[in-house]
């Protein structure tokens, strides 16, 4: 793809550590959840709002984060979504 930026390593961005907010998986060196991060896009937060509010969040962590998420999604089991009837 034209202008896309080389996969990034979400490892060296993303840690769990039990001591640190219950394990769940943060942005290394803060408090962020990847969860945490992903609903503040999901609420309609843009990526410079964001970074904005979180100055300790660089622009590849938040990258890290949409990497992880990926990771994730390929690897777990699909569910099917239910349909409502319009």
């Amino acid at each position: 793809m034209a202008g896309t930026q080389p996969k990034i390593d979400w490892r060296q961005y993303i840690e769990s550590n039990p001591s640190v907010r219950s394990g769940r998986p943060v942005v290394k060196g803060t408090r962020l959840t990847v969860e945490f991060l992903l609903s503040l896009l999901a609420a309609g937060w843009t990526e410079e709002q964001i970074l904005e509010n979180y100055p300790s969040l660089t622009r590849d962590a938040l990258r890290a984060v949409f990497a992880f998420a990926a990771e994730c999604m390929s690897e777990e089991t699909m569910y099917p979504l239910l349909v409502e009837a319009s």
